[in-house]
C-alpha cells in the first residue's frame, strides 16, 4: 500500500473562512487545514507536506491574487529567516509554534522547539523590565509590549511582543521579535560604572575627613583615581600628568606600570618632540595609538608596550593635563574605549581640581596659622628688643655683665623670631618667585635686615607681612629715640641693611632721625615715608639737602611694588657708597 500523501489546505479569505467546509480527503490525499496564513507559515516550517492548496473563496483568482499570495508567503518566510533579529510565533499558552533561523541560533535547541515555553527557548532568563509580563500584557490589552531579558551567560535580549489580531489562531496568537542588545547593555553598564566611579573619586565621608589630615586626603584621591581607572578600563599601566600653564611643562602626578626613566621624562605641551602626551596636551584632542611600532609620535613607557590611549584632562574648557593608559597588546583599545576614557577624564579633572583646592586649603590654613602666630608673637618680640636695648643703653659703661646678659636676651629674642619665620615658610611655602619679584631681586632681599620706624602699629604690621615673604628680617621701633638705640645696638651683631622711617615721629622728625643715625654710620641706608602732601617742617627738602636720594621716598599707605623698589634702591646705593 502506497504512503498516504499530505496536503495543507489554506483558507486565505478571512470573510468566508470556515475550516469545517474544507474536505478531509481528496483522491487519496490526507488534508490538514491551516486557519489562515500565519498558521500556514507555522505548519510549513515544522511539518512536511506534499502540496499546499490556497482557498481564496472565489473563482476569479485575479480578484484576490492567490498566485501573488503564494509568492509573498514564500518570500515572507525566506525574509524572516534572513533577518538579524529573532522571530517567534507563540500560541495563547506562550508555547513556541514557529521560529526563524536567528532565534534557533540563539536557542540551545537542535530543531524548532515546538510546544516549548518561550522562556526555555533562550535558556535560563531573567526579566529586568520595564514590563515584567510582556506576553500577558499583549494578550490582555491587545497592544504591543517590550522588555529586556538577561540570560545566565550574561547575554541581553530586547523582546517586542505583539498580538496577531485578525489572523490569530490556536497555533499563533502572538509574534515576538528578539534583538541581541548585549553590546549596548554592557556599554550602558560601563557608562553607569564610570559615572559612579567619578562620583566616588572625591567622595570622602565626614568621619574619614575628620580622621585624616589634608595630605592623607590628597593621597586618597590619587589612590581612587588609580583604582577606578585600572578597574573600569582593565589596564595596569596608567600615567597622569598635570599641565603647568606658564612653562607648558607636563608634571607627573601618577605613574603606574611606567618605567622610572619614562616617569621622570620631561615633557611639554607641544605637538612635536614630546610624544603622544605632549601632542594631546597641546591640541586638546584624544589620540589612539593602535601599534606603537608603527607610530612615530609614540615614546616608550614600558618595555613591551604595543598600544596606548591618551585623552586630555579638561576643566571648564581648559586642558589641565593628560591621562594615558597602555597595553602590551596591539589594537588593545578602540573608539568605545576612547569614549569611556574621555567621559571618565572629566571626573578625574574635577577630582584633581578638588585635590588642588585641598593643597591650597592646606597652605592657606598654614599661612593663616603663621600669620596668627606672627601677630601674637612678632610685635611683642620687637617690644622685648626695644626694652632690652633701652636698658642696655643705661648700663653701658656701668655694669658690663648686665649689658652682656641683656645682649644675650636680644640675640635669643631675634633667634626665636627667625625660628617662627622659618616654620611658617615650611608650613606654607611661598612661590619660588613671588608675584612682581624677579629672581635677582628675590636673591637680593633674602636675609636682609630691615628696621621700620613708625608709631602706627598697622604700618609696622604691614611691613612685617610684606617684607618677610621675601625672606627679610624685619624689626621695628615706635619712636626716633628707640630707633637710634636699636640701630646702635645692631652694629654689635648684624647691622641693618635698610632703615625705613616715618617723617612724623612722637619725639622728632624722620629727618632729625637721619641726622642722628649719620653720627653712628655715614652714609646711613635710610628711606623716609610720608602721607601724600604732608610735610609741614619741610623734612623731605632738608633730608635731600643732606644727601637723601629722591628715590628713597615712600608714600603711605605703600604698595608692595613701591616698597620693594625703594628697599632695593637703598641696598644698591649703600653697597655702592661702601665701595
Amino acid at each position: 500500500m502506497s504512503e498516504q500523501r499530505r496536503i495543507l489546505w489554506v483558507d486565505v479569505s478571512p470573510e468566508q473562512r470556515d475550516t469545517n467546509l474544507a474536505p478531509k480527503h481528496v483522491d487519496g490525499w490526507t488534508v490538514e487545514v491551516a486557519d489562515g496564513p500565519v498558521d500556514a507559515v507555522a505548519r510549513i516550517s515544522t511539518q512536511r507536506f506534499d502540496a499546499v492548496y490556497f482557498d481564496t473563496g472565489q473563482h476569479d483568482k485575479s480578484a484576490v491574487g492567490s498566485d501573488d499570495f503564494v509568492v509573498r508567503l514564500l518570500q515572507s518566510e525566506y525574509a524572516l529567516n534572513g533577518m538579524p533579529e529573532g522571530v517567534v510565533l507563540l500560541d495563547a499558552d506562550l508555547r513556541v509554534t514557529w521560529c526563524n533561523k536567528k532565534a534557533m541560533e540563539w536557542s540551545a535547541c537542535d530543531e524548532v522547539p515546538t510546544g516549548q515555553s518561550f522562556y526555555s527557548l533562550l535558556g535560563d532568563v531573567e526579566i529586568i523590565g520595564p514590563d515584567f509580563c510582556p506576553f500577558h500584557t499583549a494578550l490582555v490589552t491587545g497592544g504591543s509590549s517590550s522588555s529586556t531579558l538577561v540570560t545566565s551567560d550574561h547575554r541581553y535580549y530586547e523582546v517586542h511582543v505583539a498580538p496577531l489580531k485578525d489572523v490569530a489562531t490556536e497555533r499563533a496568537a502572538l509574534v515576538a521579535t528578539i534583538s541581541d542588545v548585549t553590546r549596548e547593555a554592557l556599554q550602558q553598564q560601563k557608562l553607569a560604572a564610570i559615572h559612579q566611579a567619578g562620583r566616588m573619586l572625591a567622595d570622602l565621608k565626614p568621619d574619614e575627613i575628620f580622621a585624616m589630615d589634608t595630605q592623607a586626603r590628597i593621597e586618597l584621591l590619587k589612590d581612587n583615581i588609580r583604582h577606578y581607572t585600572a578597574d573600569l578600563l582593565n589596564v595596569e599601566v596608567i600615567e597622569i600628568r598635570l599641565l603647568e600653564k606658564k612653562s607648558g611643562n607636563l608634571m607627573p602626578l601618577l605613574s603606574v606600570g611606567i618605567n622610572q626613566e619614562a616617569a621622570d621624562r620631561q615633557l611639554y605641551a607641544r605637538p612635536q618632540g614630546n610624544g603622544v602626551t605632549g601632542y594631546v596636551a597641546a591640541t586638546g584632542r584624544s589620540y589612539l595609538c593602535a601599534d606603537t611600532h608603527q607610530d612615530p609620535l609614540y615614546l616608550e613607557a614600558f618595555e613591551g608596550a604595543r598600544s596606548s590611549l591618551t585623552v586630555p584632562l579638561i576643566l571648564h574648557d581648559t586642558v589641565i593635563g593628560t591621562i594615558n593608559v597602555e597595553s602590551n597588546q596591539v589594537n588593545a583599545f578602540d573608539e568605545n574605549d576612547m569614549q569611556f576614557l574621555e567621559i571618565f577624564s572629566r571626573d578625574v579633572a574635577q577630582a584633581l581640581n578638588t585635590l588642588e583646592l585641598l593643597v591650597a586649603q592646606r597652605n592657606e590654613a598654614a599661612h593663616q596659622s603663621c600669620e596668627a602666630i606672627h601677630s601674637a608673637v612678632a610685635l611683642p618680640i620687637n617690644q622685648i628688643l626695644n626694652d632690652a636695648v633701652n636698658v642696655i643703653e643705661k648700663y653701658i659703661g656701668e655694669d658690663p655683665e648686665a649689658v652682656e646678659r641683656l645682649q644675650r636676651i636680644v640675640r635669643n629674642a631675634r633667634d626665636i623670631r627667625q625660628v617662627i619665620q622659618k616654620i611658617g615658610q615650611t608650613m606654607a611655602p611661598v612661590e619660588a618667585l613671588p608675584a612682581g619679584c624677579s629672581k635677582q631681586l628675590h636673591e637680593k632681599l633674602k636675609g636682609r635686615r630691615i628696621l621700620v620706624v613708625d608709631s602706627d602699629l598697622q604700618v609696622l604690621s604691614d611691613a612685617h607681612n610684606l617684607l618677610e615673604k621675601f625672606g627679610c628680617t624685619v624689626e621695628s621701633a615706635h619712636s626716633g629715640d628707640e630707633a637710634v638705640k636699636m640701630y646702635r645696638n645692631s652694629r654689635i651683631d648684624a647691622p641693618y641693611d635698610v632703615v625705613i622711617a616715618a617723617i612724623k615721629l612722637p619725639d622728632y622728625s624722620g629727618y632729625q632721625l637721619m641726622l642722628r643715625l649719620k653720627q653712628i654710620t655715614d652714609p646711613v641706608p635710610i628711606a623716609l615715608m610720608t602721607g601724600f602732601g604732608w610735610d609741614p617742617g619741610h623734612s623731605i627738602v632738608k633730608a635731600r639737602q643732606d644727601g637723601l636720594h629722591p628715590k628713597c621716598l615712600l608714600y603711605k599707605p605703600f604698595k608692595l611694588a613701591q616698597l620693594l623698589n625703594v628697599v632695593e634702591f637703598v641696598i644698591d646705593q649703600h653697597q655702592a657708597q661702601a665701595v
